[in-house]
């Protein structure tokens, strides 16, 4: 969301999940905005990391590259990956956006348009298999102080919208769902899942959404 954009945070990340001792190097690519980029968290606290260093065992290791950034949209993501120059030969790619679509008001219709975009984007830099790539929901951050603070329950009932349009998708196109906006709602009751700006996640909830994608998905990594 713009209000918290950092201009020192890059939006294209390299970053060793482990030392390079393992026989197996293996690419993960994680697309998003601030909830990827891991807003008010450190960098090895940020989902993405945490679940590329719980994936590398003695026999492989995973490097993640973030194609994300504070306040992005949709349209925003498609430019990013444009400019990011990306070989197209990962091992893994998640995608997590739409926040900043309802966060900015813009038309529903543009996230109905684009997301597919950039879900046939994250195919293709997973090769083309399908079974190499996720989708993660978009947190409710109606749950939070800065959602107490600024909004309504419309927020949850608009991010439902987003969330339900990106999962009917995925089951259309074969691509795992892992709906992680359940754990964000319990940011007012347990407040250690927010972070310390009030808004965005914290490492312990990230952690929360590492166990959940786990526990959903089949990592067969070849």
């Amino acid at each position: 969301m713009k209000t918290y954009l950092l201009p020192w945070l890059v939006f294209s990340l390299l970053i060793s999940s482990c030392a390079k001792t393992q026989d197996k190097h293996l690419n993960y690519l994680a697309l998003g905005d601030s909830y990827t980029i891991g807003e008010s968290v450190y960098g090895v606290q940020r989902w993405p990391i945490q679940l590329a260093t719980t994936l590398s065992d003695s026999n492989r290791y995973f490097e993640t590259t973030a194609v994300a950034r504070t306040g992005w949209r949709t349209d925003d993501l498609m430019l990013g990956i444009r400019q990011s120059n990306l070989p197209k030969e990962f091992d893994l790619v998640s995608l997590l956006i739409g926040v900043n679509n309802q966060f900015q008001k813009k038309s529903f219709e543009q996230y109905d348009q684009e997301f597919p975009q950039l879900l046939a984007t994250a195919i293709e830099y997973a090769r083309g298999d399908t079974g190499k790539v996720f989708v993660v929901s978009i947190p409710d951050y109606y749950y939070t102080p800065f959602g107490q603070a600024n909004g309504s329950f419309k927020i949850s009932d608009e991010l439902n919208a987003y969330n339900t349009f990106a999962e009917k998708t995925c089951h259309e196109w074969g691509i795992p769902f892992i709906n992680i906006t359940p754990i964000s709602m319990n940011g007012l009751t347990n407040p250690e899942l927010v972070a310390e700006d009030g808004l965005h996640p914290s490492a312990e909830q990230y952690r929360l959404w590492v166990e959940l994608i786990q526990d959903e998905l089949n990592f067969e990594l070849e």
